[in-house]
């Protein structure tokens, strides 16, 4: 059985800073670029990301 938790992803998007919340298996920066991938333009430029458990 596989465990999701509610993380806040925080990042900047094309130099912007942003904040998205998602279900993660875990608060890897790689699953949450994949989650930050599917919501956004492949064109858009994420980087300076940051996850940590939601309150």
């Amino acid at each position: 059985m596989t465990t999701t938790i509610k993380y806040v992803i925080k990042y900047k998007l094309n130099g912007e800073r942003r904040f998205e919340f998602a279900l993660l298996q875990s608060n890897s920066v790689e699953e949450a670029r994949q989650a930050l991938v599917k919501i956004h333009h492949a064109s858009d430029a994420i980087t300076d990301i940051n996850v940590s458990k939601a309150l």
